[in-house]
């Protein structure tokens, strides 16, 4: 499987100072990249690694529901199985296995950097 795009959960995920080095280096390596937030408002401050960024509370939709990981892919010009999705939440990260994305549930920095290595040569 070649996937062409990296999601990312904003809280607990992306605010680990590792996982903004992963984003960079998808990007660096030609991944589209998205942010996927069930917040009600963008995140401020955000750097600008990301292609899309997706939030609950402006589409209307929200994590776990297949519609929102759907969405990821597309505003990616991509489908849901060419996606990886990093969450904390092991609910979040069946939802997207639901909607057809690879996902990984991130615990740790060192077991999710592992599971990219394997998916994304990362």
């Amino acid at each position: 499987m070649r996937y062409e795009a990296l999601v990312v959960d904003y809280a607990g995920v992306f605010t680990d100072p590792a996982i903004v080095d992963v984003v960079r280096s998808a990007r660096a390596k030609g991944l589209r990249t998205a942010l996927l937030s069930n917040a009600d408002r963008r995140p401020y401050g955000l750097p600008d690694l990301f292609d899309a960024v997706i939030v609950s509370g402006e589409v209307g939709v929200a994590k776990p529901n297949p519609a929102i990981y759907e969405l990821a892919a597309k505003s990616l010009a991509t489908t849901p199985d060419r996606c990886v999705f990093i969450d904390d939440v092991a609910r979040y990260v069946r939802g997207a296995a639901e909607a057809g994305m690879t996902g990984i549930h991130h615990r740790a920095v060192e077991s999710t950097m592992d599971e990219l290595a394997v998916l994304l040569d990362l």
